[in-house]
């Protein structure tokens, strides 16, 4: 068995893998490579031009920006089995965002000629790296609405319970590893606001704060409070 080929089965813990058709898992597995990064490595930035499609995993990764001031945004942090960088793909345009090793972080790489050449001979799987994207820009428009219509708190319960489940590629989690700062900056809002929601949530007996990490307790409880 190849080294690829050992994390199968992680793989089909996510929900956009394991919906594939057989034949499709088996020629991206065939077509990938591992890639190992260390911590804080830079996989791409933004502008940066496509070089395929990635999976985690294992450790996670950091997907956002940073402006000419230094100032970070954060737009998520995904772990295994999570899969990314599906745009380019489509559009063939430089990538949107920088994306960051968060830890020790092992990937899976579908390299674009690759890809683009297996969609040439098989064009009918189009169709499920679509599925792929279309799943993003569902929880992108959510994100906006809540954004605008949505008070912190619930916002920042709804996130954690997204988080929690991965963006819906995987069973739910128990335990993210997130710094506080890094959900505020997720959330666009004051690392204040973000501990004393944080604070309200633990006392409620929903999570655990520890440091850097957040645990659940109460997955339906977080439910609610995401309503």
């Amino acid at each position: 068995m190849s080294a690829v080929e050992t994390y199968h089965a992680r793989l089909r813990q996510g929900h956009w893998f394991n919906t594939l058709p057989a034949a499709l898992q088996q020629a991206l597995l065939a077509c990938a490579q591992v890639q190992q990064l260390a911590a804080g490595q830079v996989l791409f930035r933004r502008g940066d031009p496509p070089c395929g499609l990635y999976a985690v995993v294992e450790g996670g990764m950091r997907i956002g920006a940073v402006n000419a001031a230094g100032k970070e945004a954060l737009l998520t942090l995904v772990e295994p089995p999570y899969w990314f960088g599906e745009i380019s793909l489509f559009d063939g345009q430089p990538r949107t965002h920088d994306a960051f090793a968060e830890g020790t972080t092992t990937l899976l790489w579908v390299p674009q000629v690759r890809l683009l050449a297996l969609l040439e001979q098989q064009p009918q799987y189009w169709r499920d790296f679509a599925l792929l994207m279309s799943q993003k820009l569902r929880l992108a428009f959510i994100a906006l609405e809540e954004m605008s219509l949505r008070p912190a708190a619930p916002r920042l319960a709804r996130r954690l319970l997204l988080i929690a489940e991965n963006y819906g590629e995987g069973e739910p989690r128990r335990v993210i590893h997130l710094p506080q700062e890094q959900l505020a900056l997720m959330l666009a809002i004051s690392r204040q606001t973000t501990n004393q929601i944080l604070k309200e949530l633990e006392g409620q007996g929903i999570l655990r704060l520890t440091y850097g990490e957040i645990e659940i307790l109460d997955l339906p409880g977080l439910r609610q409070a995401a309503q």
